[in-house]
């Protein structure tokens, strides 16, 4: 029996897949739990249309992330930071993600989640870093930020 993946399933297939299984296990296994639906054309023409719709979502998300990457770096884009510092330019304490992203959101109005900062370690001196962000799982940008003396 042809069925059409409504999830992913262990060793027989990937959601959207169209696979032939036997009918045992397709009746009493997978249409049963909602696995998976019997592939008749009505149901092909409707996985089809999800598929090239999901599709087109990325595709769109992926626009955003791209946009969103030509705006961190621009030239003008350097987030400012303030902190105490010694005389050797070593910070009393240290700067950390949360912290750069509440200054991006109020200098460049740019709304970014701390999670998708790939800082190893918090910002413990004076000057310009750069800092990878990734925005997309294919698009990964840099933000400049710039640590100043209070």
């Amino acid at each position: 029996m042809k069925v059409i993946f409504l999830e992913d399933v262990k060793g027989r297939g990937k959601k959207g897949d169209i696979k032939d299984v036997p009918d045992g296990y397709a009746n009493n296994f997978l249409i049963k739990n909602h696995k998976a639906e019997p592939a008749t054309t009505q149901n092909i023409a409707a996985t089809k249309g999800k598929q090239k719709a999901e599709q087109r979502e990325a595709a769109e998300i992926k626009a955003q992330a791209q946009a969103l990457k030509a705006k961190l770096e621009a030239d003008d884009a350097v987030v400012e930071l303030k902190a105490k510092a010694g005389t050797d330019g070593r910070l009393f304490g240290a700067i950390s993600t949360k912290q750069i992203v509440t200054a991006a959101q109020e200098q460049l109005g740019i709304k970014l989640d701390k999670r998708k900062m790939e800082m190893h370690q918090p910002i413990k001196a004076l000057g310009y870093r750069t800092i990878p962000v990734r925005l997309h799982k294919d698009v990964e940008a840099k933000l400049r930020v710039h640590t100043a003396e209070q």
